[in-house]
This record gives structure tokens, sequence and C-alpha cells, in this order.
């Protein structure tokens, strides 16, 4: 086995030779597209209902499953990272990625469907930590914020786009179309790679150990699942299945953690956590991920049953806040280097809390352009809160905990999103049930528009509970010390 200095020096010192630009564009291309497919279905969810006849319920499956099986597979993405190269991992990846999107785009009901999410989520699963591992092995501490910021494009700017090509689409082709035309881009990524594309990292192959990759699975998959299987409707959160998937997830994770503690190769190291800012940083990001990917939910469904609005506008009204965010993340990430995180992630919880405040109070006589103000403005404010937060986090961690770091983050990113889609779902469709309860006819194409508006209202008051939560933990947050000791 190799002593932890011989690994920390691999992971701080990569070869000279080794050209960066052409390794991060290659992994930028790939990640961009295969995250780009986390809200892809967003604003298609309205079709998808009506022609594979399935409940709302059922569809946000789609993305809950994506994102589940994402979260399953990040956490032991540190072990693979040392079994395999960079392109080995990469070339894999978006194999995986390719055959889940033929699948999906040739898909005749649901199940095939949530089959093709899957196989694309496992490729997307690979994609994101190496992408940022990869980050932190060849950038120093003092230049990472501008390149996080470019991960930040990739990670935030992807699924924000999402929704506007999806509606675009949507309306002037056929939703199989949004895996159509992913195809080409995909074939590009590959070939790119395979010119450009070297290996930054060593190639250690550590001990599998077994048990506790089926802990990882029970307690991460556990907990999604239960989560999810409530926001289904079926008895709510008191019901067996419910309690029982959760009280699994929640013990088998509390296990994985006991035995990641005394193994001496642990696959994902939590000792991470000891670090105060990456653990404050990681809860941060866990919830602003959760009230992004709800809002990112939840609105397209408010603006088309709701509202009345076709699958095009909705997209377009999702435009301009896809397009800044994709604009000032790299930008949030060089302010990261000059200013440090507070001057960032303070302003943009503060502008969350307000616009999750102002979503609360949404109904029909509520205007467009006011929808496209408050959506440009969470992209604003989650984007001052991520890139500087994650970065932030990360710097604070010893190199041998580089991979460990970002398979944390990335993982609870990913389980976080979930979690919330599955339970501001659950909240809107309660609110729903609420309202559809205490009138005459809940036949009524106008009871159901009401009870969309209820049920969204009550989505987004979550959501701004979650949003002062935020504000109130990034008060502590304070610039990272990099250590000076790899220890």
């Amino acid at each position: 086995m190799q002593s932890a200095q011989t690994q920390n020096q691999h992971f701080s010192q990569p070869n000279e030779d080794v050209k960066v630009i052409p390794i991060v564009v290659s992994l930028i291309i790939g990640a961009f597209f295969a995250i780009l497919n986390e809200t892809l279905l967003n604003v298609a969810y309205t079709d998808l209902i009506q022609e594979l006849q399935v409940s709302p319920a059922t569809i946000q499956w789609l993305s809950t499953g994506f994102l589940l099986v994402v979260g399953i597979l990040i956490p032991v993405s540190a072990l693979i990272i040392q079994w395999f190269t960079t392109r080995q991992i990469f070339l894999g990846a978006m194999g995986l990625f390719a055959i889940g999107t033929i699948i999906c785009g040739i898909s005749p009901n649901f199940p095939i469907l949530l089959l093709g999410r899957i196989f694309q989520a496992a490729g997307t699963g690979l994609l994101i930590p190496i992408l940022m591992n990869t980050v932190l092995v060849l950038f120093p501490p003092e230049k990472r914020g501008g390149a996080m910021g470019m991960i930040g494009l990739v990670i935030m700017f992807a699924p924000a786009l999402g929704p506007t090509i999806s509606g675009i689409i949507v309306e002037t082709l056929h939703w199989r179309w949004l895996f159509f035309s992913v195809l080409p881009f995909i074939v590009f990524s590959i070939v790119f790679a395979s010119i450009y594309l070297k290996n930054v990292t060593p190639v250690t192959k550590p001990k599998v150990d077994i048990l506790s990759i089926v802990l990882s699975t029970l307690g991460f998959g556990g907990i999604v699942f239960g989560f999810s299987f409530a926001g289904e409707g079926h008895g709510g959160w008191v019901s067996i299945p419910v309690i029982l998937t959760l009280l699994i997830g929640m013990v088998s994770l509390t296990l994985f953690v006991l035995r990641q503690l005394k193994l001496p190769e642990p696959i994902l190291d939590v000792r991470a956590f000891k670090s105060p800012m990456f653990s404050l940083t990681t809860v941060l990001i866990i919830i602003m991920m959760m009230t992004m990917f709800s809002a990112m939910i939840i609105m397209p469904m408010f603006l088309q049953t709701g509202l009345a609005m076709t699958a095009f506008v909705a997209g377009l009204v999702l435009l301009p806040g896809g397009i800044l965010n994709g604009f000032i993340s790299p930008i949030s990430g060089r302010l990261f280097d000059k200013f440090g995180p507070r001057v960032l992630v303070i302003p943009g919880t503060a502008v969350i809390v307000i616009v999750m405040w102002f979503f609360t109070n949404v109904s029909q006589s509520t205007t467009l352009l006011s929808f496209i103000i408050l959506h440009t403005l969470l992209m604003v404010g989650v984007t001052l809160v991520m890139t500087p937060g994650q970065t932030n986090g990360l710097n604070q961690l010893p190199p041998k905990y580089y991979p460990h770091g970002s398979a944390i983050i990335n993982t609870l990113i990913q389980i976080g999103g979930a979690i919330g889609i599955a339970f501001f779902i659950s909240v809107m469709s309660a609110g729903q049930g609420r309202y559809l309860e205490s009138v005459a006819d809940p036949s009524s194409p106008l009871n159901q528009s009401e009870a969309m508006i209820a049920g969204a209202q009550s989505a987004f008051f979550a959501g701004f509970i979650f949003a002062i939560i935020g504000f109130l933990l990034s008060l502590f947050i304070k610039k990272a010390v990099p250590p000076t000791e790899n220890v």
C-alpha cells in the first residue's frame, strides 16, 4: 500500500507535460450534455403524463430515479478514480450515457423510458466526480475559483438550460427528439476525448470493500427511495413502505460511516468532515440544490397546468435565468479567488430568501415578466452560493482527500436534489388535494387549475423555509485556509 505522502505527491503534482486545457475541455463537453439531461425532461412532463398515461407523482421518477442512481454511484467514484485512468472512466461513462440516450429515444412506455434514464444516470454519476477531481489535481488553490467557475458553468448552466431546450423541442418536434438531438454531441465528445484526454491521477488500485459498497447503496438508495415513494402518495409519510425504506437507509448509512472510519482504505473517507468549512458548505450546498431543483420542477408544471401556457412559452420563461447563470458562474469563481466566499455567499442566500418569498404569492394574475425576473434572480443567487461555497469547502482539504471530498459533495448534491424533488412534489400534491377536497366540483378545469396554484404555493413556502435556513448558515462561512501539511 502506498504511503499517504506518496499519494499526496501524486495528487498535488501532476505530470508537467500534461496539457491542461484539452483535458478540461474534453471533460466539460461530455459533462455538459450529461448533466443537461437532469432537467431536460422538466417541461416535457405534462406531455409525457398524457402520452404515457401516468400521474405527476409517477412521472417525477424520471428525475428522482436519475438523481438516485447518480447519488448511489458517486460515493464509489473515489474508489473508481483510483482503479481506472481518467480516460477509461470518461469513455466508459460516455458509453453508458449514449446507450441510455438511445433507449430513451426509442422507448415505447414509461418503464423502458425509466430504464434508459437509469443508464444515462450511470454515466453521469461517473462524469461529475472525475471532472471535479481533475480540476483539484490540475489547479493550485489560488486558481481553483476560476477553474471551479467553469465547472459551475456546466453543473449549474446545463440543468438551468434544460427546461428551455425541452420546451422548444417539445413544442416544435416530439419529446423523443430530446434524446435524438443529444446523440451527435455525445459522439463528438467521445471522439474529442479519445484524441485529447490524458490520465492525470494515479492508478493505485486500493482494496475493494464489498460490504461498504452494499451499505452505501442501501443507505443513499433507501433514503431517496423512501422520500420518492412518499411523494407518489402511497399512504404518505406514515405508510409502512416509506417508513421501512427510510429506516433501512438511515441504518445502512450509519453503518457505512462507522465502517469507513475503521477501514485503512475507505471507499469514501468521511474524515473530510473534520474540516469545518467543508462540512458547513456541504450542508449549505445541499439546501441550495434542493431549492433549485424543486423550483425548476414545479415552475414548468405551474406555468403549463396552472396558467395554461404552452411548453414553448414555459421554456422561454426559464431561458434568461439559464443564460445569466452560465455567464455569472465563471465570474463568481474569479471573484472568489480575489475576495473570498463571504461577499458572494451571504448576498446570494439573501437573494434566494427574497425570491422564494415572492414565489409563495404567485397566482393567475402574476405576469410573465414577474416569473422571468424571479427565476433569473433565483439562478443568480444559487450561482453566487454554489461555486464559491464548493471551492471554499474543498480548499480546506488535504490533497489525499480530494477524490473523497469531491465524491462526498457531489453525492450529497444529487441526493439532496432527489430528496428535494420528491419532497416538494409531495407537498405540492398534498396542497392540490386539500384544495380539491374543499370545492364542490373537483373535476372542473378551473378548480384543477386553482388546485395546481394552491399546491405550488405550498411547495414554494416550504422552499422559503429552506432558504432561510441556508441564509442563517451562510453567516458562519469564512475563507478556508488550505492545509500546510498533507495530513
